[in-house]
């Protein structure tokens, strides 16, 4: 009986988190679209809606302790899916801040111009990105850790896409020093979208947890890759402030 009310519960956090990954995925596709329509209005709503994804991670913490400490797991899946289940409302809740900071770069842009080939470039990192956190999300909920495995394979994607659009961004900004502003923006907002499929990663990396017990590294040593990418860590500290 107590595995049954125990099982129940994970299975109400687990829908929570579903719903906050929906709102997340929601976010990131109306941060793109406000930069590239030049909406101001809906970039505002991006930033407002942001509230809400930070509270209901709160919740879904609140609520995984307290059932930790009130009922306590049967067996250890269960410890480890409560466990998860708070690091990856986190995960979420960060990516809901770079969501939000794509909308408020677009917002410091404002009327300027922006290549063609940028937009080009945001537009299929955010499908990517989309699709792996939903895909990533499908994975947690059917407990599938080889799914799991291959949707972080993905996010070398988007890691060749970001070294893409910064490299054109760098050449810009060379050739057109009038726009060094509007392409170091757009350099803030790519990497905001690289982080999120690193974000994808570590959720991943929690449901092969879940499954298996072992907690894999399945984007590989990024901390090393990203110190090899000398704009990465500029973009990182810039993007940072427009998160908080």
């Amino acid at each position: 009986m107590a595995r049954q009310v125990f099982g129940h519960k994970l299975e109400e956090i687990q829908a929570d988190i579903l719903e906050v990954g929906s709102l997340v995925e929601k976010a990131l596709h109306e941060a793109i679209d406000a930069m590239k329509r030049r909406d101001h209005y809906l970039s505002q709503f991006v930033i407002r809606a942001d509230k809400k994804i930070n509270q209901r991670r709160l919740e879904i913490e609140e609520r995984t302790l307290t059932l930790i400490a009130t009922q306590q797991p049967v067996v250890a899946q269960d410890l480890r899916f409560a466990a998860s289940a708070i690091v990856i409302a986190g995960e979420l809740e960060r990516m809901g801040d770079h969501a939000k900071g794509i909308a408020r770069i677009s917002d410091l842009i404002g009327d300027e111009p922006i290549t063609a080939q940028v937009l080009t470039d945001m537009s299929a990192m955010g499908k990517i990105a989309g699709v792996m956190l939903h895909d990533a999300l499908d994975a947690f909920v059917k407990n599938a850790p080889d799914a799991a495995r291959r949707v972080a394979a993905q996010d070398a994607q988007l890691d060749q896409l970001f070294d893409h659009a910064t490299s054109y961004l760098l050449n810009y900004m060379l050739t057109e020093r009038s726009h060094v502003n509007t392409a170091t923006y757009l350099t803030w907002a790519v990497h905001n979208l690289e982080r999120i499929g690193d974000r994808v990663t570590n959720i991943c990396e929690r449901v092969v947890f879940i499954a298996t017990g072992e907690l894999p590294a399945l984007g590989g040593n990024r901390a090393e890759q990203n110190s090899n990418t000398e704009t990465k860590n500029v973009a990182a500290s810039a993007a940072l402030e427009l998160e908080a």
